[in-house]
């Protein structure tokens, strides 16, 4: 059984792979690249030692592009043709309410394009969300290759554990576009705790506390040696470090309207210049007690005057602030540990992962909740990328020891029935690879085609969850109702990724959909 479910192809040569192979952490805010180095894995840095890289693009006036570092400064001063947080957009439907709470706060402008898919507006036009992030993995392509001196061809890439099907695969697609064989699309508490349990014997169960920029992931695994079983997880993709600059942001704007009679919120500069300082205070308040600062240039008044604002936050405010997103992190981890079954003080070890999990009132919550300290072996910044630089050597280079991954399905995975409701054909937290079957017959006679509606959630009703989108099954042999059968079967690979299979049980005409895009239908 075990032997099916290991990380690795063994239809692929391998050994013989053409080039090197990386972990990357493609994340809201920055992202991370590791490779194995002398056996150890290894954060990759830029030319001046910067190992946490932007998830910044930026489209010059002269037609040139930046990313990473440089591309973040332009933020300040163009920030319609600056794009970041776009980890928020990928996978995502144009009239999804992700989306729209994402246009409220995005200063560049966001397009529909064919079949419900994200387009953002740049300078040289518009473009997809995974183009956008090819562009952040090619500048982390580039570091690899410039470290390693040879060409970067593969890649084990982490996401949220809470990313859908949808997601997953535009993930996949970014990678592609920037000239990298995906490996497997590895959930990023996975990827922890691979980097936790490298070279240890250990018999525990660890819980993963991932709040990134944009993201907020808990996981309940089980390691045994190794074999990393994933016994729960659950989380929320728009929840980070973004909603704290937020918090913070609007009671700066709140000030600077007392002070000026300006509304910053008007003005895309004065906009992005606050939420830039906002990230710092937040940074801040993560070492100190009380942070007090005096911003210039924030707007402009009459005749050009530059508009400034003094502030002073303490850590009591700053609390208050993001007491609401603090506590629905601890709503979530009560019911993945409810999920699994277990007591917070069953746990055995629990890790940080993520920038935000450096904000004090975190780390007070989550100590307080395990009844421990959680593990500081590890950095929260960089140990999802190297756990994912450990998988994927142990992919290119296979043995004996190497670790087992028995990860799991963060949603349920459902098709519709009559009157509006939905059948579970895939349950939450089922181990993957996973396949599910049901038979449906025909609700009227002589019903030549039959439209298959699937979703994503946990809610009996259909509209109520997620749509992944429709197969449709035609020229089907005309019959009496409740006579002709349809049989469909849902299957999960090791990336997460859905398709879908139905069949009519009479003539065995079949259609196949890989549902990686919302309202598509990539038929194969």
């Amino acid at each position: 059984m075990l032997d099916d479910l290991l990380d690795y192809d063994d239809d692929d040569d391998d050994a013989n792979l053409d080039g090197a192979v990386v972990g990357i952490d493609l994340g809201t805010t920055n992202s991370v690249i590791s490779a194995i180095l002398d056996g150890q894995a290894v954060v990759i840095a830029d030319h001046r030692g910067h190992e946490l890289q932007p998830s910044t693009v930026a489209w010059m006036p002269d037609g040139n592009r930046l990313v990473g570092v440089k591309a973040r400064m332009r933020r300040a001063v163009d920030p319609e043709n600056t794009v970041f947080s776009a980890k928020r957009l990928i996978g995502q439907a144009y009239g999804s309410k992700a989306v729209e709470r994402a246009m409220a706060s995005l200063p560049y402008q966001l397009l529909e394009g064919e079949r419900q898919e994200v387009l953002i507006s740049t300078r040289t036009g518009a473009v997809t969300v995974p183009t956008v992030s090819s562009h952040v993995l090619s500048h982390l392509k580039a570091l690899a290759e410039a470290r390693l001196g040879c060409p970067v061809a593969y890649c084990v890439i982490t996401v949220p554990a809470n990313f859908s099907d949808a997601q997953r695969a535009a993930t996949r697609k970014a990678a592609t576009l920037a000239g990298m064989e995906v490996l497997r699309i590895l959930n990023e508490p996975t990827a922890a705790a691979i980097a936790y349990g490298q070279g240890r014997r250990i018999h525990q169960r660890i819980a993963v506390f991932d709040l990134g920029g944009g993201t907020f992931d808990v996981s309940v695994l089980a390691v045994r040696d190794n074999l990393y079983e994933v016994v729960a997880t659950g989380g929320d993709s728009f929840l980070g470090g973004d909603d704290v600059d937020a918090a913070i942001f609007r009671w700066l704007a709140q000030e600077f309207l007392k002070k000026h009679r300006i509304d910053p919120e008007a003005d895309p500069i004065a906009k992005a210049r606050l939420l830039m300082a906002a990230e710092q205070i937040k940074h801040s308040l993560s070492e100190e007690d009380e942070v007090e600062g005096s911003l210039t240039e924030v707007s402009k008044g009459r005749g050009g005057v530059a508009l400034g604002l003094d502030f002073r936050i303490s850590r009591k405010q700053f609390n208050k602030m993001i007491a609401d997103l603090a506590q629905a992190t601890m709503d979530t981890t009560d019911k993945v540990l409810a999920e699994a079954g277990l007591s917070p003080t069953s746990i055995d070890e629990v890790i940080l992962v993520g920038g935000s999990t450096r904000i004090p009132l975190i780390q007070q919550l989550v100590t307080s909740k395990f009844g421990k300290t959680p593990s500081s072996d590890l950095d929260p910044m960089k140990v999802v990328a190297q756990g994912a630089a450990i998988q994927a050597d142990r992919m290119i280079n296979p043995s004996e020891h190497q670790g087992v991954l028995l990860d799991v399905t963060p949603h349920s995975l459902r098709i519709a029935t009559v009157k509006g409701y939905s059948k579970v054909l895939i349950a939450k937290n089922s181990t993957i690879p996973a396949q599910g079957t049901t038979t449906f017959f025909a609700a009227s006679d002589n019903h030549n085609r039959v439209t298959l509606r699937v979703c994503q959630g946990e809610d009996d009703q259909f509209e109520a969850n997620v749509p992944l989108g429709e197969l449709t099954l035609e020229e089907l042999p005309e019959g009496k109702r409740g006579e002709m059968g349809i049989q469909v079967a849902f299957t999960i690979d090791a990336d997460g990724i859905l398709q879908v299979c139905a069949k009519n049980t009479e003539s065995k005409t079949a259609t196949h959909a890989t549902l990686s895009l919302v309202g598509s239908q990539d038929e194969r």
